[in-house]
Parts: C-alpha cells; sequence; structure tokens
C-alpha cells in the first residue's frame, strides 16, 4: 500500500510540477527572415572516425545560406580517411571556401571531445573573433535556413548558449523502441522550462547543436574548465549559464543521421555515460534503480496483480506515466498507445545502467571510437 501511494505521489509531482519535463519546446522562429546585417558565425565539428558519415552531413552546411559562415573540422586522431574525405567533399562545392580542416592532437588531462572542440576554438582566436560559435557534431544534418532561425532566436533573447536537442535517427525497430525514450529521460533530468529559467539553477545542452556567444565563452575561460567533462554537453551549459540566459529546445529540422541498428548499439550510446552521470558512486546507482523500479516497474505489477485500492493506484501511476511519455510518442511518429511500454523500455535502460557501472569498474567505462574516457582509478 505504502509503496502504490508512494509512486502515484511522485507522478503526481512529476506531471503537475516538475517544469512540465513533458513539453515538447520547439525552436520558433519566423518562418521568414530578413536583416541587413547577420552576426559572424563560426562552426567547429570534431570529428574522429566519420568518413563515411560525412558525404551526408557536410554538405547541408556547405550549402547553407547563412552568409559568411566558415566552418572548421577539427580531425580528433582518426584512424580513417576523415581529413581527406572531408575536403574532397569540399572540393566538390567551389563556389564556397569556408572549410578548414586542422589536425587535432591529445592534451594531457582532457577528455578526447573537449579537447578537439578546444582545438576548434583555438583555431578561431587566430582570426576576428566571431559573434557566435556553433558546436555541432559530424553526424548532424542542417535544413537551409535553420542557421538564420538559430541566430535570430539568440539574438532575440540575448542568450549566451542556445542549444537544441537534434532529431535523433528513429528508423530502425532499435532506435524506434528506444531513442523516444532517451529524449524522455533526458528531459526528465533537465526540464527545458527549468534550464531556461535565469531563476533555476538547473543548466543543460544538447551537444549535436550548440551556438554559444563567443565573448561569453571567453569570459568563462573557454573550454578549460570543463577539460575532465565526459558529459562536455551539459558541462557547457552549467558553465554558460553562470555568465547568462541560456536555451534549450527540440528541433525538427536538424536531425542526426547515426544509425543505431541494434539494441546493443543504442546499450554502448547510453552506457558511455550512464554512471558518469551517477557520479560514480555505488550510492547512487542503487538509489537510481530503486527510483525507476518505484515510478515504472511498480505501477505495471500493481496494475496487473495487485487488487483493490492498490491496483487503482497502480493504474493511476500507470496513465500518469503514459501522459507524460505521449508528447515524446507524437513528436517521433510513434504510435500513440505505444506510450504504455514505457515500463518496458525502462528495464532495458536499467540494464544499459547497471552495465555503465561495471564497464567502468573493469576499466573500460566511457568507451567512445575507440577509446576508454572514465576508468575506475581505485582498481588502476
Amino acid at each position: 500500500m505504502i509503496v502504490a501511494y508512494l509512486s502515484l505521489a511522485v507522478w503526481a509531482y512529476l506531471l503537475l510540477a516538475h517544469g512540465r519535463f513533458w513539453e515538447a519546446h520547439c525552436l520558433e522562429t519566423p518562418d521568414s527572415i530578413s536583416r541587413d546585417t547577420w552576426p559572424d558565425v563560426c562552426i567547429v565539428i570534431p570529428a574522429r572516425n566519420e568518413a563515411e558519415i560525412l558525404d551526408k552531413t557536410l554538405p547541408t552546411l556547405l550549402t547553407h545560406d547563412y552568409p559568411e559562415l566558415r566552418i572548421i573540422l577539427v580531425n580528433d586522431n582518426s584512424e580513417d580517411s576523415t581529413a581527406a574525405t572531408a575536403a574532397s567533399i569540399a572540393s566538390q562545392y567551389p563556389a564556397t571556401d569556408c572549410l578548414t580542416v586542422i589536425q587535432g592532437h591529445s592534451r594531457p588531462g582532457w577528455k578526447g571531445k573537449v579537447a578537439a572542440m578546444q582545438w576548434g576554438l583555438d583555431h578561431v582566436a587566430n582570426a576576428i573573433p566571431p559573434r557566435y560559435v556553433l558546436f555541432t557534431d559530424a553526424d548532424i544534418a542542417y535544413d537551409k535556413g535553420v542557421i538564420k532561425r538559430l541566430v535570430t532566436h539568440a539574438e532575440a533573447g540575448e542568450y549566451v548558449l542556445t542549444s537544441l536537442m537534434v532529431h535523433l535517427r528513429c528508423k530502425s525497430l532499435a532506435e524506434r523502441w528506444l531513442i523516444p525514450p532517451f529524449v524522455y529521460f533526458f528531459k526528465l533530468l533537465y526540464p527545458f522550462r527549468w534550464v531556461n529559467n535565469p531563476a533555476r539553477k538547473a543548466a543543460a545542452a544538447a551537444g549535436g547543436c550548440m551556438l554559444v556567444r563567443y565573448d561569453a565563452l571567453m569570459q568563462a575561460g573557454g573550454l578549460e574548465p570543463i577539460r575532465k567533462a565526459l558529459i562536455d554537453d551539459c558541462a557547457l551549459g552549467r558553465l554558460m549559464k553562470r555568465q547568462g540566459n541560456i536555451w534549450l529546445g527540440l528541433a525538427h529540422d536538424i536531425c542526426s543521421i547515426r544509425a543505431y541498428p541494434h539494441v546493443h548499439d543504442i546499450r554502448a550510446m547510453v552506457a558511455r555515460s550512464a554512471y558518469d552521470q551517477l557520479g560514480y558512486s555505488p550510492v547512487n546507482l542503487a538509489a537510481a534503480l530503486a527510483g525507476m523500479i518505484l515510478l515504472y516497474i511498480a505501477p505495471v505489477l500493481l496494475a496487473l496483480f495487485g487488487h483493490g485500492t492498490n491496483r487503482l493506484l497502480g493504474i493511476a501511476s500507470w496513465a500518469c506515466m503514459s501522459l507524460t511519455f505521449l508528447p515524446m510518442i507524437r513528436f517521433y511518429g510513434r504510435p500513440l498507445l505505444s506510450c504504455l511500454t514505457l515500463p518496458i523500455i525502462v528495464a532495458f535502460y536499467m540494464a544499459f545502467t547497471l552495465d555503465s557501472a561495471f564497464q567502468y569498474r573493469s576499466g573500460k567505462g566511457g568507451q567512445w571510437k575507440g577509446r576508454t574516457q572514465a576508468t575506475d582509478t581505485k582498481r588502476a
């Protein structure tokens, strides 16, 4: 009985008082935007072993309609032909010479992606400082006009950081079931309304698209304060919120084309940083798993196997859970009734989180593109 009441009480709070995390905040600006001048934007793309994907994404930036766009692709010690492929793609667009490919190197004490981002930032500093730096990933494709809309939104709100959670690929069976919950859980951890509220301490960003005011970033010390961050986007969000207002939302017209064809591919993505999110703490891990059981598993068990009041409370909790998941289901075009399957999906994410802790303890934590970025130093 206590579990049933507690679960419903928590769901009532999440539904009514947790920053309306379940809403889908999309970037909204006029479809037609005209300005006499546009602020300079320099795009920094950390790229490691991305030769196979660049031909689908880099042209969307090389042919973009934003004036005077500069693009810096940082070849992050790739083991494939990333640099040569980027140069070859750029040669196919002779009307533009905006792309510069530079070679990144490891920096002692820095995580791989943040180090690559800093190499790009260092290159930016060698030229006339831009108004904005757009940190994006090599797997991200941009629709025409979206950078103008992004800059317009940043200028109107005087944001030092404007970030968009890009539309993740959702085509394979594994993606259709597991990607919408991934975004849902991110929004649960970082309610966008709270992130966007200057009076709230909550801060986050989404690494696929982060438009940063260059002067504010330099005042914050550049990327050096977050050099050890595995979850670099949220670390950058916290850093920039100390400098001014930030904004985080969802995007329909900026898409990741990186494929996660199988469950183990999504497991690897989640396990890379899940234990880092918990501070590498066994206590936090146990608390997180217990919380997920209370919120997602217990209501279903009560609804299916409980009796009387317990069953009614379980049904009510399951209904609250499904209602909060429904907007994300609609955002990704999934059948509406699939919102009822969230408890099953949670079981997968619990397994992914446990795997993240196991990898860390075994000295293989933070695996990404052949790198181990999080290790148990006590066992080293």
